[in-house]
């Protein structure tokens, strides 16, 4: 579960804030995706949600847990694939799977039946022993799924996770998300891919130039924007974020 209030954030001295004023809370047990065109703010919102960034204004909660005050304590509880699946490639992919269980404390019987469970979902257990920079993007992102999903997270943040991954790939990912959910965790996602979000999500975000401009289901999406009711939601995302 995620909680943020008035968040803004902008880079360097620049006076346009790629974040301005977000308010956005994420349940348990639901699939969230986020979506908005290239620039939008979607990777920094992701960035300020899991840590990785400060923001200038506002409070992010995460479990309850202040991401500034208990730093540590709150990131425990996230884990995080991002849009660019670059890494230490100089590690073998266990080594790297590794690594991230040992920054989470897996204990050694838990993470090998997980690498095994998840490595071999994804088609990439015969190449754990392989040097990361041997990998393809596709595998790459394979194995940051795999490295992810070993700490079990209670809430799991994917920036562009279809990005590179072959059908089948895409496909266990779809249900993996969904399994997650319905066991009451929170999976929150950006995307492009509208077709996705539509079948996928419980609740949608729409963010345009740092703002949201929109939140809540599919249903209400389409209740909100008068003659709505037969588009799709590629349609009413186009309309929404035009002049972007």
């Amino acid at each position: 579960m995620f909680t943020l209030e008035k968040i803004s954030k902008s880079y360097g001295k620049s006076k346009a804030k790629a974040v301005d004023s977000l308010n956005l809370s994420i349940k348990d047990g639901e699939i969230f995706g986020f979506l908005g065109p290239n620039g939008a703010g979607k990777t920094t919102t992701i960035k300020l949600l899991t840590g990785i960034l400060k923001a200038d204004e506002g409070n992010i909660s995460v479990n309850g847990i202040d991401i500034n005050e208990k730093p540590i304590e709150a990131k425990k509880t996230i884990s995080f694939v991002p849009d660019t699946p670059e890494t230490f490639s100089k590690l073998k992919a266990s080594e790297y799977i590794n690594f991230i269980a040992d920054v989470y404390k897996i204990p050694t019987d838990i993470r090998q039946n997980r690498i095994t469970e998840y490595a071999s979902m994804f088609g990439i257990l015969d190449v754990l022993n392989a040097r990361i920079s041997s990998f393809s993007h596709g595998m790459k992102q394979k194995l940051f799924l795999t490295a992810s999903l070993v700490t079990d997270p209670h809430n799991w943040i994917l920036d562009e996770p279809m990005v590179g991954l072959d059908p089948d790939a895409a496909f266990k990912l779809k249900e993996l998300m969904r399994k997650r959910a319905t066991e009451g965790k929170t999976v929150f996602f950006s995307t492009h891919v509208m077709e996705v979000a539509e079948k996928l999500c419980d609740r949608i975000g729409i963010i345009k130039k740092g703002k949201l401009v929109f939140v809540g289901t599919k249903e209400e999406l389409k209740q909100q924007f008068a003659g709505s009711e037969d588009k799709s939601l590629e349609e009413i995302f186009l309309e929404l974020t035009a002049g972007e």
